[in-house]
């Protein structure tokens, strides 16, 4: 392929072309970001709801984070995966373990998305995220989820379809 041409540049995405293709690089997270597969000890999968501004409403997602160095330099995407899932949800885990990594929309983005399931998981506190979000944690019945994410959609909330990825790693990891 040719060389890359940078269009434009923020501090936290570059637009660039290659060849015939304009897509969007992140800046900040090289390695692309971790999405988190959770089920409480009742069952229930974890997902969180925010406002996402790209999109003008609030979204239901599984919990998630950039592998941006948040928790220093030299933190890895487990240790990014445990130290979100904490910030976001209130549950702690024991450990994660890594079912799949891609690309998340290939056609537009060089990002990545690492899924990892938590294992273990215990509350430790309410989540909610930093002081700059403004999570909702939502703990569904994993037998009940397909149906309780249609219902939100109903409501006019956004579903990120890796909800749904979520949902497939955790009935067949964790149950």
């Amino acid at each position: 392929m040719t060389d890359t041409e940078v269009l434009a540049e923020g501090r936290f995405l570059r637009l660039v072309r290659k060849g015939r293709w304009e897509f969007v690089q992140r800046v900040i997270a090289p390695e692309g970001a971790v999405q988190i597969i959770a089920l409480t000890p009742a069952g229930e999968i974890i997902f969180v709801e925010q406002d996402r501004p790209p999109v003008g409403g609030r979204v239901l997602e599984l919990p998630a984070g950039l592998i941006d160095g948040d928790g220093g330099p030299d933190e890895t995407a487990e240790a990014t995966a445990i130290r979100e899932l904490e910030e976001e949800t209130g549950y702690a885990c024991e450990r994660v373990r890594l079912v799949h990594r891609g690309p998340t929309s290939p056609g537009s983005s060089n990002e990545f998305n690492a899924f990892y399931v938590a294992e273990g998981l215990r509350r430790i506190g309410d989540g909610g995220g930093l002081d700059s979000e403004d999570i909702t944690v939502h703990r569904v019945p994993l037998a009940s989820a397909h149906d309780w994410l249609a219902e939100q959609a109903g409501r006019g909330l956004y579903i990120d379809p890796r909800a749904y990825t979520g949902i497939y790693w955790a009935q067949r990891e964790l149950v």
